[in-house]
């Protein structure tokens, strides 16, 4: 398994100029980049990530669309996985941090969660590139090989799970900007009205 902070300081290497949503999964990557392109999503109905990504990336072909979803979003929600293979844009990646647990709920275990096989699911669907991680390494090796590729691509990675206990409506926010100030960087960084 992988600390989340340490995969995503490997993908900051390789990130370009892509867009990053960052789901419930990938709060950590807030913490470490704060530019026009990152799009901190981690509240909206469990589920939504994937399809919010897919639209961005019908939206903006042109530019790389990098979405950290969780496995417990993609439970919520396993129709967006044929969605976006039927859609098949190649400027979608997709990667998955699975912690085994809904981590923003208090840790509750996610059902089956040692056995689900969520590149097989993707690749069941239709994404046109498929992995699967769980060491650092191995991970960093080929993910310039994973972001070169023709999306959609799916990645599942397997980290340890980080539990929030606070009680939600304690909880210190992470999101740096809100969403309207994101979608106003967004928009001027794209050039967009």
């Amino acid at each position: 398994m992988m600390h989340t902070a340490d995969l995503l300081a490997v993908f900051s290497r390789h990130r370009g100029d892509a867009i990053v949503i960052s789901g419930r999964g990938g709060r950590h990557w807030i913490t470490q980049s704060d530019t026009a392109f990152d799009i901190p999503l981690g509240d909206p109905a469990m589920g939504g990530h994937a399809g919010f990504a897919l639209g961005l990336a019908l939206a903006q072909p042109d530019r790389r669309v990098v979405l950290f979803d969780s496995e417990g979003d993609i439970l919520m929600s396993l129709g967006q996985l044929p969605t976006i293979a039927e859609q098949a844009p190649p400027n979608l990646y997709h990667f998955i941090l699975d912690n085994e647990v809904y981590a923003t709920t208090g840790g509750q275990p996610v059902p089956n969660a040692k056995t689900v096989d969520y590149p097989a699911i993707a690749r069941a669907c239709g994404y046109s590139r498929v992995a699967g991680f769980t060491e650092l390494e191995a991970f960093e090796k080929e993910l310039p090989d994973l972001l070169a590729a023709a999306g959609p691509v799916f990645v599942a990675l397997k980290v340890w799970p980080e539990v929030e206990n606070t009680p939600i409506g304690q909880r210190v926010r992470w999101r740096k900007r809100s969403a309207d100030k994101v979608i106003s960087d967004l928009r001027a960084a794209l050039g967009v009205e």
